[in-house]
Parts: C-alpha cells; sequence; structure tokens
C-alpha cells in the first residue's frame, strides 16, 4: 500500500511542480492526475496493489470533503452576502453541464447508429 499510495502523492507532487514552473491555469492535483492516466494507459493494466490503494481512498472519501465544509463554515458571512451570485453560477454551471452531456449522447448515439448500420451493410 505504501509504495502505491507514493506514486499518487508523486504524481500530484509532479502535477504541481508543472503547474507553477510553466504556469498553466489548472490544478497541479488535475495534472498529476492526467500524468498517472497517461501511465497507466501506456501500461494497458492497473495494479493490483494500485488497485487496492485507490479502491481504500474511494471507500473514505466523504473525509476530504470536511475541509470544504470548513471553509463554508468560516466564509459563512461571504457567503450570506454574496448567495445571488453563487446561485446564479451553479444553476447556470448546472444548467450547461446537463445540456452538453445531452448533446454528447445525442452524437454518440448517432455515431453508434451509423456504426451499426455500416456494419449491417457489409454483412452477408
Amino acid at each position: 500500500m505504501l509504495p502505491s499510495l507514493t506514486a499518487l502523492l508523486l504524481c500530484q507532487l509532479i502535477g504541481e511542480a508543472l503547474v507553477r514552473f510553466l504556469g498553466l491555469p489548472v490544478p497541479g492535483p488535475v495534472v498529476g492526475l492526467v500524468l498517472l492516466f497517461s501511465f497507466l494507459a501506456l501500461r494497458r493494466s492497473v495494479p493490483d496493489s494500485l488497485n487496492r490503494t485507490a479502491t481504500g481512498l474511494l471507500h473514505h472519501l466523504s473525509l476530504l470533503f470536511v475541509p470544504a465544509g470548513v471553509g463554508v463554515l468560516q466564509h459563512v458571512d461571504r457567503i450570506s452576502a454574496e448567495w445571488m451570485a453563487i446561485a446564479v453560477a451553479l444553476l447556470v454551471s448546472a444548467v450547461s453541464t446537463i445540456l452538453v452531456t445531452a448533446a454528447v449522447m445525442r452524437a454518440m448515439i448517432r455515431l453508434m447508429k451509423l456504426d451499426d448500420e455500416a456494419g449491417e451493410a457489409t454483412d452477408p
């Protein structure tokens, strides 16, 4: 478990370093996740120890929301002062996410139908 946890944290550290060094406008853990995904895609498999470690972390994912809850409580005055802007931002982002997801789903369904029709046309 320790080597797998070290590998996960090392990917995050490399991501943080790249973001700071290159001035990228994305969070370091996201870059680290892309690096980890790239490595696993090239390897074409996930090591069992990494799978077990990641599954264990996912089982306790709710603990990672504790700092966010503390942050909300620390800034409750600011949130109450700017609740309208926060509500509008949440509503717009939720609706846009639903619309983009629906558009991608429709496009994928259309592509799958075209693929099925092409497959049926070549079958004897």
